[in-house]
């Protein structure tokens, strides 16, 4: 393939190749032009070669962004903004380009969709800002996506970035429409980055850095503080320090047009044994974890003691449970347990990594409900009492101790 062009943005053929094998891994929800990763692949080479011609060229414009909308864990719902496959991958160059160049700046704080970082890391920090200060304050930033403005977005490119190719596609993604549910199309009034779009989180971790990050370290220095994208936690000495600066950040994020959840904000006291004041929040929760006094047996005399620890949140476990139970396979007693083997794995695969790393109790509690319907379809199955099932699973567990992934690490 011929790939001369006139070019006046310095991006290479093999760096579109490269985003797009990136963002091929990342979903396959189609945007506003209904386009699948099928479809593109069958002229996969002059698409990309389309992509990188426009993007070399400084001719590439983005089309609206699809609305889409998710569940929340309050019930609310979430509204995500799904660009084109192609929009994707040129997003992906530019984020690949700026993230090379800028994520050293970012703060040792900042752990979220960041390389060489994880959420895993942040939660470990939490656990031990905990030990250190007695006080967090747990911070709630309000529709923090759809606020971001764009002026001091921009502000913030530039101070980072001196290619004004840069700016140049950052302020037209920034300025997507958005096209709605209903058909109609809306455009963004000067604010928002759109979630699901994939340089989203770089832009959102820029402007926290200059808004929260750096402000915080300038003006709270004794504080400890882990952001994790707009999940802050803010850890403290004293209930009135907390108090302090709980209201300098309301006041800090007001000037960066930017605004606390009330509801979701608050102060919380990392009671233990050491630490027994009064007070009525003695529990936070942060990227899944609940963060809460518990009953804990010492290694060294056996005795029970109270320690501030992380364990999986109750909200997380009962999201679980509905999902064990919701499972259809369940309802078919004609399919082979391999069936239901085949797709519960993957899922306790995943449930075990990430809230497995701290205190497994709740975990195991919560994962007993795979065995429990077991029992149920096993019942149902084979016509037999429940007696019967459940000696029949354990005859299948001893026989098979590797079949569920949850038996195989000792979830049960």
């Amino acid at each position: 393939m011929n790939i001369h062009v006139c070019k006046t943005v310095p991006i290479e053929y093999s760096q579109v190749i490269n985003a797009y094998h990136k963002v091929k891994k990342g979903g396959k929800a189609a945007g506003i032009d209904n386009e699948s990763w099928i479809e593109f692949d069958q002229k996969v080479e002059s698409n990309l070669y389309v992509v990188w011609n426009r993007l070399a060229s400084g001719s590439y414009h983005p089309q609206a962004v699809r609305e889409v909308e998710i569940p929340k864990k309050d019930g609310k719902m979430r509204k995500l903004g799904i660009p084109t496959l192609r929009d994707r991958i040129a997003q992906q160059v530019v984020k690949d380009y700026m993230e090379r160049r800028i994520d050293k700046l970012f703060h040792e704080n900042s752990y979220g969709y960041r390389p060489l970082k994880s959420a895993h890391q942040a939660i470990e920090q939490v656990r031990q800002n905990c030990y250190r200060q007695d006080w967090v304050i747990d911070m709630d930033i309000s529709k923090f996506f759809d606020e971001i403005d764009h002026g001091l977005m921009i502000k913030a490119v530039e101070h980072v970035m001196e290619e004004k190719w840069v700016k140049m596609y950052v302020e037209r993604w920034l300025r997507m429409p958005v096209q709605k549910q209903d058909g109609t199309v809306q455009p963004k009034g000067g604010k928002g980055t759109p979630q699901g779009g994939v340089i989203s989180p770089l832009l959102a971790n820029l402007y926290l850095h200059f808004t929260l990050d750096m402000w915080l370290s300038k003006h709270y220095p004794q504080v400890n503080f882990v952001r994790y994208a707009d999940d802050v936690v803010v850890h403290c000495t004293s209930k009135a320090e907390a108090e302090e600066v709980l209201e300098a950040i309301k006041r800090r994020l007001g000037e960066v047009k930017l605004q606390i959840k009330e509801e979701k904000t608050r102060i919380a006291y990392c009671r233990d044994y050491r630490r027994t004041a009064r007070h009525e929040v003695v529990k936070f929760e942060f990227l899944g974890f609940s963060y809460q006094p518990r009953a804990r047996k010492s290694v060294r005399d056996g005795k029970y003691f109270t320690a501030f620890t992380a364990e999986i949140s109750q909200t997380n476990q009962k999201r679980i449970r509905t999902e064990i139970r919701e499972l259809k396979l369940w309802r078919n007693t004609v399919v082979k347990m391999s069936s239901i083997t085949k797709h519960l794995n993957a899922k306790l695969r995943g449930w075990i990594a990430y809230y497995g790393k701290y205190s497994i109790r709740s975990l195991r509690n919560t994962l007993m409900m795979v065995d429990r319907k077991l029992i149920k379809w096993l019942k149902n199955k084979h016509k037999i009492s429940y007696r019967k099932s459940t000696a029949k699973l354990n005859s299948i567990r001893q026989a098979n101790p590797e079949l569920f992934y949850h038996w195989k690490m000792g979830y049960c």
